[in-house]
């Protein structure tokens, strides 16, 4: 009977699903950010959601128990010290994903899986980059001179004569 086995096996053995999620959520947890198929970014939603839920509270059975999922000594440590601090007052939903359309090869739902709160920060960057950038309006445009040759002469800056000897 199939009684309570609606995950998805993602065409792999239990071992090799597990080490698949488990360096997916150790990538994650580093670059904020990954690229994948959708099939395997709801699957990853599943398995990294509730380990970084654990890293709210910092003791060290909630440590070794991430720490027995991931087998990652400085994925651990980034979780429970940067990633804590991000999502402590959040009440679930630590993920996003984006869709972004069919790969070229198979034809397979592609997507970006995301810590939420981390996109902000790239939100921000990103509106301050556009911030510096000015755009020159016309209306404050100098108005047109009618003998171009006088207005030079006028604007250029009159250099020193050479002291004769």
């Amino acid at each position: 009977m199939r009684h309570n086995k609606k995950f998805n096996h993602l065409s792999r053995t239990k071992a090799h699903r597990d080490a698949l999620l488990a360096n997916m959520t150790i990538s994650l947890i580093f670059h904020k950010r990954i690229n994948t198929t959708l099939a395997k970014a709801k699957a990853l939603r599943i398995y990294a959601e509730p380990l970084i839920n654990r890293a709210k509270e910092d003791t060290m059975a909630n440590r070794r128990l991430v720490f027995s999922y991931l087998q990652n000594k400085e994925a651990v440590k980034i979780l429970f010290q940067e990633i804590a601090e991000k999502i402590a007052n959040r009440p679930g939903g630590y993920t996003r994903i984006l869709k972004t359309g069919n790969r070229l090869g198979d034809n397979a739902k592609t997507c970006f899986i995301e810590l939420v709160d981390y996109n902000e920060a790239m939100l921000k960057e990103n509106a301050q980059a556009k911030a510096k950038a000015t755009r020159r309006s016309r209306r404050k445009a100098a108005p047109a001179v009618e003998n171009p040759v006088a207005a030079a002469e006028a604007e250029a800056p009159e250099l020193p004569a050479a002291e004769e000897k």
